[in-house]
Protein backbone atom coordinates (compact mmCIF):
# COMPACT_ATOMS: atom_id res chain seq x y z
CA UNK A 1 0.00 0.00 0.00
CA UNK A 2 1.17 3.39 -0.70
CA UNK A 3 1.09 5.57 2.44
CA UNK A 4 2.01 9.50 2.73
CA UNK A 5 2.81 10.82 6.32
CA UNK A 6 3.61 14.52 7.03
CA UNK A 7 5.14 15.69 10.39
CA UNK A 8 6.91 19.14 11.31
CA UNK A 9 4.43 21.40 11.11
CA UNK A 10 3.58 23.87 14.39
CA UNK A 11 3.09 27.21 16.04
CA UNK A 12 6.15 29.42 14.61
CA UNK A 13 6.81 32.95 14.91
CA UNK A 14 7.74 35.32 11.83
CA UNK A 15 10.79 34.85 10.82
CA UNK A 16 11.45 31.63 12.37
CA UNK A 17 11.89 28.50 9.99
CA UNK A 18 10.21 24.45 9.58
CA UNK A 19 10.99 21.49 7.71
CA UNK A 20 8.50 19.26 7.14
CA UNK A 21 8.91 16.01 6.29
CA UNK A 22 6.78 13.19 4.01
CA UNK A 23 7.59 9.81 4.90
CA UNK A 24 6.73 7.47 1.64
CA UNK A 25 6.40 4.12 1.82
CA UNK A 26 4.74 1.33 -1.00
CA UNK A 27 6.24 4.33 -3.51
CA UNK A 28 9.43 4.77 -5.36
CA UNK A 29 10.87 8.46 -5.34
CA UNK A 30 11.98 7.60 -8.63
CA UNK A 31 10.30 8.48 -11.31
CA UNK A 32 7.65 10.23 -9.63
CA UNK A 33 6.60 13.66 -8.94
CA UNK A 34 5.83 14.70 -5.15
CA UNK A 35 3.90 18.16 -4.22
CA UNK A 36 3.66 20.08 -1.18
CA UNK A 37 0.05 21.82 -1.14
CA UNK A 38 -1.60 24.37 1.09
CA UNK A 39 -5.22 24.94 1.74
CA UNK A 40 -6.57 27.68 4.52
CA UNK A 41 -10.20 27.96 6.01
CA UNK A 42 -12.41 28.83 2.87
CA UNK A 43 -9.80 28.78 0.26
CA UNK A 44 -9.00 26.06 -2.63
CA UNK A 45 -6.23 23.76 -2.36
CA UNK A 46 -2.69 25.09 -3.96
CA UNK A 47 0.07 23.99 -4.65
CA UNK A 48 3.35 25.72 -3.10
CA UNK A 49 6.05 23.75 -4.34
CA UNK A 50 6.69 20.07 -5.82
CA UNK A 51 9.55 18.62 -7.36
CA UNK A 52 9.51 16.11 -10.68
CA UNK A 53 10.89 12.70 -11.11
CA UNK A 54 13.97 14.39 -12.72
CA UNK A 55 14.73 15.37 -9.21
CA UNK A 56 14.50 19.91 -10.66
CA UNK A 57 11.80 22.09 -7.98
CA UNK A 58 9.15 24.09 -8.67
CA UNK A 59 8.19 26.74 -6.17
CA UNK A 60 5.31 29.59 -6.40
CA UNK A 61 6.71 33.07 -6.94
CA UNK A 62 5.94 34.48 -3.08
CA UNK A 63 7.56 31.86 -1.67
CA UNK A 64 10.83 31.37 -3.74
CA UNK A 65 14.30 31.40 -1.70
CA UNK A 66 12.34 30.89 1.38
CA UNK A 67 10.77 27.17 0.43
CA UNK A 68 12.98 25.12 -0.97
CA UNK A 69 11.71 20.77 -1.46
CA UNK A 70 14.25 18.15 -1.73
CA UNK A 71 13.98 14.51 -1.90
CA UNK A 72 16.30 11.94 0.06
CA UNK A 73 15.59 8.41 -1.65
CA UNK A 74 17.89 6.65 0.86
CA UNK A 75 15.60 7.62 3.55
CA UNK A 76 12.55 8.11 1.25
CA UNK A 77 11.73 11.06 2.40
CA UNK A 78 10.48 14.75 0.83
CA UNK A 79 11.41 17.47 2.46
CA UNK A 80 10.00 21.11 2.44
CA UNK A 81 12.35 23.68 3.65
CA UNK A 82 10.43 26.90 4.96
CA UNK A 83 12.24 29.82 6.12
CA UNK A 84 11.23 33.38 6.90
CA UNK A 85 8.46 32.19 7.34
CA UNK A 86 5.49 34.94 7.60
CA UNK A 87 1.77 35.12 9.00
CA UNK A 88 0.65 34.21 5.11
CA UNK A 89 1.86 31.00 5.13
CA UNK A 90 -0.19 29.16 7.81
CA UNK A 91 -2.46 26.88 7.05
CA UNK A 92 -2.64 23.13 6.52
CA UNK A 93 0.51 21.67 4.35
CA UNK A 94 -0.38 18.17 2.32
CA UNK A 95 2.43 15.96 0.73
CA UNK A 96 1.16 14.17 -2.86
CA UNK A 97 2.32 11.95 -5.15
CA UNK A 98 1.77 11.86 -8.60
CA UNK A 99 2.88 8.58 -10.70
CA UNK A 100 5.34 8.85 -13.94
CA UNK A 101 5.79 12.55 -13.78
CA UNK A 102 8.96 13.87 -14.83
CA UNK A 103 7.66 17.91 -14.21
CA UNK A 104 5.69 17.79 -11.35
CA UNK A 105 2.09 18.99 -11.98
CA UNK A 106 1.12 22.15 -10.62
CA UNK A 107 -2.73 21.31 -9.67
CA UNK A 108 -3.78 18.97 -7.17
CA UNK A 109 -6.03 16.82 -9.41
CA UNK A 110 -2.95 15.27 -11.27
CA UNK A 111 -2.11 13.67 -8.25
CA UNK A 112 -2.76 10.40 -6.88
CA UNK A 113 -1.72 9.90 -3.28
CA UNK A 114 -2.39 12.34 -0.14
CA UNK A 115 -0.83 11.91 3.15
CA UNK A 116 -3.21 13.57 6.21
CA UNK A 117 -1.66 17.24 6.67
CA UNK A 118 0.85 19.14 8.83
CA UNK A 119 -1.06 22.21 10.58
CA UNK A 120 1.68 25.26 10.00
CA UNK A 121 0.85 28.69 11.92
CA UNK A 122 3.15 31.63 12.43
CA UNK A 123 2.11 33.67 14.60
CA UNK A 124 3.56 36.44 17.34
Amino acid sequence: QVQLVESGGGLVQPGGSLRLSCIVSGFTLDYNAFGWFRQVPGKEREGVSCVGGSGDPYAKDDVKGRFTVSRDTAQNVVYLQMNSLKPEDTGVYYCAAASFWDICPKVPEEYDYWGQGTQVTVSS
